[in-house]
């Protein structure tokens, strides 16, 4: 398993939900809800910028949106063209997409399980999202030994 920090991003509409992992590379977190438009890039540079201050950053991971049938549609192709931006804004930190089915509803469940209404479950929904997409993703390495979905080719 390698070793260092990876950022999750679950990126919506509206919001980006954004988790962390441990520097071992088990546990993922929830870190940050960001506001989707001007500005939201830099943010979230910032913050990977603060997780390299206290160790390595290995990657962010991006969850991509597929149909049941694993197809992609016009959310994974945003998604795609998002990821792109970041990975300009982050780079030499790599990008990585990963699938993401379901995690939004998995998300959803979980804190209305956990009794969260309305306000205060939208506000914490993507964050909760971005831990399912990293959480899936430290699994799927761990089990495989492989590195996770797809990487993203630098392009200007």
């Amino acid at each position: 398993m390698r070793h260092g920090v990876r950022l999750g991003i679950d990126p919506g509409d509206a919001r980006i939900g954004v988790a962390r992992s441990d520097p071992s590379g088990f546990l993922a977190s929830p870190v940050e809800t960001v506001r989707r438009g001007k500005g939201d890039l830099a943010r979230i540079a910032a913050i990977l910028a603060a997780e390299a201050e206290e160790s390595t950053v290995l990657e962010v991971v991006v969850g991509l949106p597929r149909s049941l049938s694993g197809g992609e549609g016009p959310a994974a192709a945003k998604v795609r063209e998002f990821a792109a931006g970041l990975a300009r804004r982050v780079a030499p930190v790599p990008v990585r997409l990963v699938d993401e089915r379901m995690t939004t509803v998995s998300a959803e469940a979980m804190l209305r399980d956990q009794g969260r209404k309305g306000g205060k479950r939208r506000a914490v929904v993507d964050q909760a999202a971005a831990v399912f997409i990293l959480q899936h993703a430290l699994d799927t390495e761990r089990t495989t030994g492989n590195a996770p979905g797809e990487i993203l080719e630098e392009s200007s």
